[in-house]
C-alpha cells in the first residue's frame, strides 16, 4: 500500500521518499560543485589508503614501528637523535624517536591505523546505537519514548572526557586497547543523534506513505526498515560525517592523557604525549603527529560539511572558500 502511495505523490512535494538512482546523480553532482569537499575527500581517501597500506610502506622502507635503534640517538643528550633534522636519512625517511629511536614514518603511518580506526569503529557504534534508540522513542507509544529520551538526555549531560577517563582507567590493561577506546567513545556519546534520528522520525511517521503502511498492519520493525530507515539515510550520513573528526580529537586526548592507546602501539595522540618536552631539541616529533591529526580533522570537517549541503541543496555551506556557489546554484 505505502509503495503505491509513493509512487503517486507530486514530484515537487516535500514530502520524504526513498532517493533513487536520479537523487543519487542529483548528490554527486552537487557534490562535484564543491571543490573543497572533492579536495578534502581526496585528502581523506589519501589517508586511508596510507593506513591500510602501512605494512607496505613500512616493508619499503625497511623499517617497522616498534624496534629500537639507540645507536641512532645521543645518550649523552638525553636521547636526542643523531644527524640533522631528527635523524632523516635513507633509512628513517622522516627521522627518528628521541630516546628509543623508534622509526617516526613507520609510528606515523601505524598511528593512523589506529586514529583512523578507533574513530571509525566508534562512529559505526554511535550510529547504530542512535538510530535504534531514535527509531524506537519516534515510534513507541507516550511511556517508550518519555523513558527513551529521558536516558537519551542523561546520555547526552554525560560529560564525555570524564566518562571515557573513569570507564578506562577500571577496564583490566589485558583488554585491545584500541577497541576498548572505539567502544567506550561509542556508548558514551551516542546521544545526538539519538535525538536527530528520533525527530526526523516522528516527521516521517505523520506521512502519509508511512501512516498508510502502519494503518495497513505493518509491525513497527517493518515500517522502520521499509519506510523509515531509507529517509533517514540523509540526515544519518550527514551527522555521522561529521561525528569522526570529533572522534578522532577525542581519541587523541584521551592517549595524550595516557588513558587511551599504550605504548608500543603507535597512535598520534599517544606520540604526542612524550613529544610536548622534544618540541626544541627534535620538533618534528611533536609537529609531524599534530600536523597529520590537523589535516584528518579539517579533511573529514569538509567534507562533513560537504556531504551535508549535497544532500540537502537546501542548506547553505557553512565553508565559503570553494564551494562554487555558481556550479552549485546550478547543480
Amino acid at each position: 500500500m505505502s509503495e503505491a502511495i509513493v509512487a503517486s505523490q507530486a514530484p515537487g512535494s516535500d514530502t520524504a521518499s526513498v532517493p533513487g538512482a536520479s537523487g543519487a546523480r542529483q548528490f554527486w553532482r552537487r557534490l562535484r560543485a564543491q571543490r573543497a569537499a572533492l579536495v578534502a575527500a581526496g585528502v581523506v581517501a589519501l589517508l586511508v589508503l596510507v593506513a591500510l597500506a602501512a605494512p607496505l610502506f613500512t616493508a619499503i622502507e625497511g623499517q617497522d614501528p616498534t624496534t629500537y635503534h639507540p645507536g641512532l640517538v645521543d645518550s649523552a643528550r638525553g636521547g636526542v637523535p643523531v644527524g640533522s633534522l631528527g635523524g632523516i636519512s635513507g633509512d628513517h625517511w622522516l627521522g627518528v624517536e628521541p630516546q628509543t629511536g623508534r622509526d617516526l614514518f613507520a609510528r606515523l603511518v601505524y598511528g593512523a591505523r589506529v586514529s583512523l580506526g578507533v574513530a571509525f569503529a566508534a562512529t559505526l557504534v554511535q550510529v547504530f546505537i542512535g538510530i535504534v534508540v531514535g527509531v524506537a522513542a519516534g515510534l513507541g507509544n507516550r511511556w517508550v519514548d518519555q523513558l527513551l529520551s529521558r536516558v537519551t538526555d542523561i546520555i547526552i549531560a554525560m560529560p564525555l572526557m570524564i566518562m571515557s577517563l573513569a570507564l578506562l582507567a577500571i577496564v583490566p590493561s589485558s583488554f585491545p586497547r584500541p577497541v576498548l577506546v572505539a567502544l567506550i567513545i561509542g556508548l558514551v556519546a551516542w546521544g545526538s543523534i539519538a535525538k536527530i534520528v528520533r525527530a526526523h522520525t516522528l516527521t516521517l511517521k505523520e506521512l502519509d506513505y508511512v501512516a498508510a503502511a502502519r494503518l495497513s498492519g505493518w509491525g513497527s520493525w517493518r515500517v522502520a526498515r521499509r519506510e523509515l530507515l531509507p529517509a533517514l539515510g540523509a540526515p544519518v550520513i550527514t551527522y555521522a560525517a561529521l561525528l569522526v573528526p570529533t572522534n578522532i580529537s577525542v581519541e587523541a586526548a584521551l592517549s595524550f592523557l595516557g588513558v587511551g592507546v599504550k605504548p608500543p602501539t603507535p597512535s598520534w595522540g599517544q606520540m604526542l604525549t612524550a613529544a610536548d618536552v622534544w618540541y626544541q631539541a627534535a620538533p618534528q616529533y611533536l609537529l609531524l603527529p599534530a600536523g597529520a591529526l590537523f589535516l584528518t580533522v579539517l579533511a573529514l570537517t569538509v567534507l562533513g560539511d560537504g556531504v551535508r549541503t549535497a544532500l540537502d541543496p537546501r542548506a547553505a555551506s557553512r565553508l565559503r572558500v570553494g564551494t562554487g556557489r555558481k556550479r552549485e546554484a546550478k547543480a
